[in-house]
């Protein structure tokens, strides 16, 4: 009986183009000028790059309650409770009771608050096209699905993963 051979796998060979470890450095090229311009897009926000997150998770993903708000950004409750502190101070977002559980909160934006963040989210765009300059509308195109792709893959392995602790180790 003739033995087959098999192609070898993906992983057995390094990407085209890159040697072992060199997307490591090209992600972290790409997340240092994403963070530099997506902080400098935002600089007028409470709290900066959170509270733009955390504003645009309560006005499109309405979260049930404020604990649902902290898990979807990796957030511990204790700092979670300081940043809505902050925007509830700003007048963007307001506690109210979770209509599931009284006893729980729900945090809603209020019309400043959706007002401001529709002036961020064209300003981040603006950010992240001149992000992604060097690339052609199909190539922005295609980056955007392969990083969708890629980051619903992880987090579907590593639900309880962090984000933010990605971006604190880049040192």
């Amino acid at each position: 009986m003739a033995s087959t051979q098999h192609p070898p796998l993906a992983f057995d060979k390094p990407l085209p183009g890159f040697l072992p470890g060199d997307l490591a450095w090209h992600l972290g090229m790409i997340l240092r000028g994403h963070q530099t311009h997506f902080a400098e897009a935002v600089a007028e926000m409470p709290c900066s790059v959170r509270g733009f997150q955390m504003l645009s998770t309560v006005v499109h993903h309405d979260p049930a309650n404020q604990q649902a708000l902290g898990a979807h950004l990796g957030i511990d409750r204790t700092v979670l409770t300081y940043l809505i502190d902050d925007l509830v101070a700003a007048g963007l977002v307001e506690r109210v009771p979770a209509p599931t559980d009284r006893r729980a909160r729900k945090i809603v934006a209020t019309n400043q608050g959706e007002a401001l963040l529709k002036k961020m989210e064209a300003r981040v765009a603006a950010a992240e096209q001149t992000l992604l300059a060097e690339l052609d509308a199909g190539e922005s195109e295609q980056l955007a699905h392969l990083v969708s792709k890629l980051s619903m893959a992880i987090h579907r392995a590593q639900p309880g993963a962090n984000p933010c602790e990605a971006m604190d180790h880049l040192g």
